[in-house]
């Protein structure tokens, strides 16, 4: 395992470990909140996860300068743990097939105008990362977004529209054995669509609107048992029992509960707070993580409570 904690030296023997390495490789970054984001870091970490090298999440906390945010190096104790899920898990889904859905919908008003939202499709694409990470052949339907998947077992497919989106999912989900509905679809579309750009007039401008495909109620009619459908609810009240309805009017196995109520969850965010509500009276509350740390806790629940589990983690 590699640590960013290191110079001189100890980083030229470092780079001959890794470039002689035969077995996996992990690291550890660990830096300030600022040079975590700076673009060049972000680069050779994309850089780095394309060779296959696997990045063990830095926490979020106070740092040395006294930002708050991303780069304190993970604790021994999570590393460990990382690791241990790792080793135990990487071929737990071997020969299953996933669906994940991710980001937003673009509805187009003109060829300039859509409605949308603000999903950035972080967390959809974490989910599919941690999918295939344990050896699931991964379909990635995404919506516009500036992401790309790194994980080789990962297939993405690119589209725009709600109804792009529902094509994409109705002919792959027949074959998915676990389906995860992360992207923020759209629920109107303009019913017309201009063909030229609707230019400004003195009044205002009114839409006639008509609702999109229900996505997640159309794969839930024709789920078959040994499906598993994993659904999302982003609430701002009642959240609970708002999304314990969403898991029985869409014949969910589990929703994954997020609140705007709570700082650093929603749209926008590296990180997100969830509870996870399946069938039985299961209700899981976690703390604040990186999206990449909720996606590995969404697939544990996932393989602690279904037939895909294939040992206690």
């Amino acid at each position: 395992m590699l640590s960013s904690a290191s110079n001189g030296i100890c980083d030229n023997l470092l780079m001959a470990c890794y470039l002689s390495a035969r077995c996996p490789v992990f690291f550890a970054p660990a830096m300030d909140l600022d040079m975590m984001k700076h673009p060049s870091t972000q680069e050779n970490i994309t850089k780095l996860q394309g060779f296959g090298v696997k990045m063990l999440e830095p926490g979020f906390g106070e740092l040395a300068s006294g930002l708050i945010g991303i780069g304190r190096m993970a604790e021994p104790e999570e590393i460990i743990h990382q690791l241990t899920i790792h080793f135990a898990t990487s071929e737990s889904l071997k020969g299953k097939r996933a669906l994940v859905t991710a980001g937003p919908t673009h509805e187009a008003i003109d060829p300039v105008r859509f409605i949308g939202n603000n999903s950035s499709g972080k967390m959809g694409y974490a989910v599919a990362e941690a999918l295939a990470a344990r050896g699931a052949k991964v379909e990635l339907v995404s919506g516009p977004t500036h992401l790309s998947a790194t994980h080789p077992g990962i297939q993405t497919t690119r589209v725009t529209s709600a109804e792009e989106m529902y094509q994409a999912c109705t002919s792959f989900f027949p074959q998915a054995d676990i389906t995860v509905l992360s992207a923020a679809v759209a629920d109107y579309r303009p019913t017309v669509r201009a063909d030229q750009k609707i230019k400004k007039g003195e009044g205002g401008l009114t839409l006639e609107l008509t609702k999109t495909y229900d996505i997640a109620a159309e794969l839930g009619k024709i789920k078959k048992p040994k499906q598993v459908i994993v659904g999302f609810a982003l609430e701002t009240e009642n959240e609970k029992a708002n999304a314990q309805k969403k898991l029985t009017s869409k014949n969910f196995d589990f929703v994954v509960l997020n609140s705007l109520q709570d700082a650093g969850a929603g749209f926008g965010h590296d990180t997100n707070k969830i509870t996870i509500i399946g069938k039985n009276d299961l209700v899981r509350e976690f703390n604040l993580k990186t999206k990449k740390e909720v996606a590995n806790d969404i697939v544990s629940i996932i393989m602690q409570e279904t037939e895909f589990r294939s040992q206690e983690i």
